[in-house]
């Protein structure tokens, strides 16, 4: 079967930019929480290898933000709430002042739109989003919740389903697919080629090896084509995958591989489909 081709865009596409974090020293160098930092053209992630007691606060943020907890629980304070959130859980903050604790040594991913400046600005990847990237939908946020901004917290084991290997939840700006772990590597005769006409994936590899294949469709300008791309990747790692760009991965080993999706602003053909995101209940759709 044939791949659909995207059709031609009138200038060069960008490469993929990548952040091997595996192999590289922390943006933030702190003693109990040294943290790596990359971004896409409207996202912001961060990853930090934390001490117990380990705090990460902000303040002034000027929207939601995600948190995800792979090994450890985290006590959360913010707008005057307190939560405490489990390992394998997916919190919420909601704008202004906040602070998470680790509970016990582990990785935290936080996600952040573009309006995280100062994390923007301390991404290894910076000098690939020199320039402006008009390929790429804007970030205008998406409804705010029905009983207002909160922190909201999911555990992963109630939102896994037997027939998907999907976990997808958003908010306002932002949406992750914390997929669940592979633990056999992908059958090289099973991928799932596709592209984006006008959004990135940023693809956040924090267990296994991984191969991300990409494919560029030709541009009018011959001397402007790009020869297919096999980008092999550890972890962590971040792969941001531009708009039109024909793409797929896999995880290369046996006995653990886990890969999240990111996309902002949130995909409305995912949660257009009732069911498909988790926590859809907790955020409308915008008007048609």
């Amino acid at each position: 079967m044939s791949i659909p081709t995207p059709a031609a865009s009138a200038s060069p596409l960008r490469p993929a930019s990548v952040a091997r974090w595996h192999d590289e020293a922390p943006q933030i160098a702190h003693a109990t929480a040294p943290t790596w930092v990359a971004r896409g053209a409207n996202f912001v992630v961060t990853v930090t290898d934390a001490q117990a007691g380990a705090r990460l606060a902000r303040q002034g943020q000027p929207d939601e933000y995600m948190v995800f907890l792979s090994e450890s629980g985290a006590t959360f304070r913010a707008g005057g709430q307190t939560l405490q959130a489990g390992p394998e859980s997916l919190t919420i903050v909601p704008p202004g002042d906040s602070e998470l604790v680790l509970q016990g040594p582990g990785q935290v991913v936080r996600l952040f739109s573009h309006r995280a400046q100062d994390l923007m600005a301390l991404a290894g990847n910076a000098a690939d989003y020199a320039e402006a990237t008009p390929d790429v939908a804007l970030l205008v946020p998406w409804p705010t919740p029905a009983d207002g901004f909160k922190l909201r917290s999911y555990p992963l084991a109630q939102h896994t389903q037997a027939d998907s290997n999907m976990r997808i939840f958003r908010c306002t700006n932002l949406m992750l697919n914390i997929m669940t772990p592979r633990l056999v590597a992908r059958d090289v005769r099973k991928l799932s080629p596709h592209s984006h006409a006008d959004f990135e994936q940023g693809s956040l590899a924090l267990r296994g090896q991984w191969m991300h294949h990409m494919r560029y469709p030709w541009v009018p300008d011959m001397t402007a084509w790009r020869e297919d791309e096999h980008i092999e990747v550890g972890s962590p790692s971040l792969t941001v995958i531009p708009p039109k760009v024909v793409h797929t991965s896999r995880n290369l080993n046996d006995g653990g591989a886990w890969l999240l999706d990111i996309f902002a602003p949130p995909r409305m053909d995912f949660a257009s489909k009732p069911g498909k995101v988790a926590n859809e209940q907790d955020y409308p759709l915008p008007a048609a």
